[in-house]
Formats: structure tokens, sequence, C-alpha cells
């Protein structure tokens, strides 16, 4: 990675910080997190890919003022996963590296471990590549080996702008009305149907983030 490339995280999460100071912020399900935050018991969150720039900073927020802890963070193996591991490390989240494509089983593996290790994690369901909004098998799969549940986790922002990416990414104007939207804990036995459990929690996720964009008025 060239040094000025090495720039780009620090000065994002500079960024992000100052952005998210100025957001107008709403949490839903917030009280229904708090047994588990209080249990440590650890939970798999799933956001879309484009809606995860303020993830980061609003975990952070979530751990300082809400009794949350710090997720652990599935990043892919390619130079853009390499940014974004270095950008969530200045918010207190450690990385596993892998994706669908490079890495997939061995990523795997970690996460079931620090789950098992009583972590939480957090995984973006659709990413690295797409489909958008579409997810992929492996959320099933972790949620089935390990037994934790998944949180979908829904984020919006209005004003905002959606960049001309595969995932519309989501990048709010300052003084934004912002929503942050946590829903029902979902979990996958064992023996489920796994085409059945993904289509459930995709609707879930899917729901969750319209719920964020009705609350900011989008």
């Amino acid at each position: 990675m060239s040094a000025l490339a090495s720039l780009v995280p620090p000065a994002a999460a500079v960024a992000v910080r100052a952005l998210g100071a100025t957001l107008r912020l709403s949490e839903d399900g917030v009280e229904s997190m708090q047994a588990l935050w209080t249990a440590r018991q650890p939970v798999i969150y799933a956001v879309w890919h484009g809606r995860i720039l303020m993830i980061p900073w609003l975990n952070q927020r979530l751990c300082r003022t809400r009794g949350a802890r710090a997720a652990r963070v599935l990043a892919s193996r390619s130079r853009d996963g390499e940014l974004v591991a270095r950008w969530v490390r200045h918010f207190g989240l450690s990385v596993v590296r892998g994706s669908s494509s490079r890495g997939g089983t061995e990523a795997l593996r970690m996460l079931v471990t620090a789950i098992r290790a009583g972590q939480d994690v957090a995984v973006v369901p659709d990413g690295p590549r797409g489909p958008r909004e579409q997810l992929q098998a492996g959320l099933v799969v972790l949620a089935a080996v390990t037994g934790a549940p998944v949180i979908p986790l829904g984020f919006a922002a209005c004003p905002a702008r959606r960049l001309a990416s595969w995932d519309r990414f989501l990048v709010p104007w300052p003084f934004a009305r912002a929503a942050i939207v946590f829903g029902k804990p979902a979990t996958v036995p064992r023996g489920a149907d796994r085409e059945t459990a993904r289509a459930d929690l995709e609707r879930a996720l899917r729901e969750v983030t319209e719920t964020a964009d009705r609350l900011v008025g989008t």
C-alpha cells in the first residue's frame, strides 16, 4: 500500500467522527438489545453494504452510552478490504479477513471461534461485490453453526447522497436526520432449511432498513 493510500483510513475516520457529531440520530430497538449486552451473549450483526459508512462510529457510540461491545468485523482480502480493515480499527474494532471468493472458509472458522469465545461479530451479507441487498449463504452457515442470534441492523439518513456504485453507498449530509434500527434477534437451527433461513434473514434485513428509511422521512 502506498504512503498516500495509508493516509486514507485515518482521514476517513476523522471525517466520519466529525460527520457523526452533527447527525440528529434516533435509535430504535436499542432497549431490546440491552438484555443481550448485559448478559454478554454474543450476537451476529448484519447490515447491507450500502449502509455501512456510519456503523463503526455508531458501534463505538453505543459502547460508550449503552453498554454495547465492540464487534469483530469481516473484511475482504482485496485492496479495498485492507483500507476498510485499517479504517474500522480506528473505532476499536478488530477484523477477520476473507470473503466468499477469497479466504471464505478460513474467515468463517475465525468468526466461529470469535463467537464461541463470547465476541460479537458484524458481517455485510451482500458484500463485497453484491448483488445489492441479496443475502449470501455465509451468514446462514455462521448462525447455524454457532447458534448465535442474528441482529438485522438498518441505518438511514436524510438528506444523504447515494453514490453511483453497485451498492448505492449512502453518505449522510452534515446535520441530516439519521436512524439506527435493531431488528428482532433471529436464530437458525442446525437442521433448518438453509434457503428458507436465507430468505427469512434477507426479508428481515430489508424490513429494518425500510423502517430506518421511514424514520428519517425517505
